[in-house]
């Protein structure tokens, strides 16, 4: 049925809506193509009830009905300001950056086959003798780690590619702040692989070695280094922080027509 078959796209007809309102500047596409990207959202808190996730429960939420919103401001209130475009681009291009990794198996297995390659070549660069496991599992003096997708940083790097790259500045502004940002980031992240698994696997931090490594050191590294990175973005691309600041304002004022 037609309708089983668009409501199993929803996220796939939004993203082209919204790229294809990128492209061509109708308002109309961008509005509709909140909307339709909102229902894929809405569709996301089943599966996290189900297995207790009540953190992303409340997020995917959250993002749709900040979709929803921006729908409403472009549809209803005539809002076709510059930061309305820009937030347009940036998630049509970082949701085409991200979600054929995240929904495709043949690109998402690539991805992070990669990045398990990638982390054992560093790993043994620096002599530590990790040998290469079934599947992407990484093991080192008999403990393994298994790369999945959350370690090879899609996430960030897709999040900034879109925002650098849809910000309208002088070309080799962009071009700065793309090589200081996903590359910088995917460096970083093998990194933060190596460092998960040697601390794992020589349990510098004893029997929960692995959480903290992990889930305390590695995460809030992490955040330190995307913060930093973001710093250096705003520092190349001072429009881009005149789009977010455009951006809130609109949302707070509830559009309108552009000036």
């Amino acid at each position: 049925m037609i309708e089983s078959w668009l409501f199993a796209n929803v996220l796939w007809i939004g993203l082209a809506l919204l790229a294809a309102s990128a492209l061509s500047g109708r308002r109309a596409l961008s509005g509709a193509g909140w909307i339709i990207f909102a229902i894929h959202w809405l569709k996301q808190p089943t599966h996290y009830l189900a297995i207790g996730d009540h953190f992303n429960v409340a997020l995917t939420l959250g993002v749709a009905v900040i979709s929803i919103y921006l729908g409403w401001l472009i549809l209803a209130r005539g809002c076709a300001s510059r930061p309305c475009y820009w937030v347009t681009s940036a998630v049509a291009i970082g949701g085409f950056a991200y979600f054929p990794f995240a929904e495709i198996a043949l690109f998402r297995e690539a991805l992070i086959g990669g990045t398990a390659t990638f982390t054992l070549l560093l790993l043994h660069a620096l002599d530590v003798p990790a040998v290469a496991g079934d599947g992407n599992v990484i093991t080192l003096y008999g403990r393994s780690v298994e790369i999945v997708l959350a370690c090879t940083a899609i996430e960030s790097m897709a999040l900034f590619a879109g925002v650098v790259l849809s910000v309208r500045a002088p070309l080799k502004n962009k071009a700065a702040a793309f090589l200081a940002t996903v590359p910088v980031i995917y460096a970083l992240n093998l990194l933060r692989n190596v460092f998960v698994v040697v601390a794992y696997a020589e349990a510098w931090f004893g029997e929960n070695s692995f959480y903290l490594a992990h889930h305390v050191i590695a995460k809030a590294g992490s955040a330190v280094a995307l913060f930093a990175i973001a710093y250096i973005v705003f520092l190349l691309l001072p429009e881009l922080l005149d789009m977010i600041e455009g951006l809130a304002s609109e949302m707070r004022r509830g559009g309108g027509e552009p000036a």
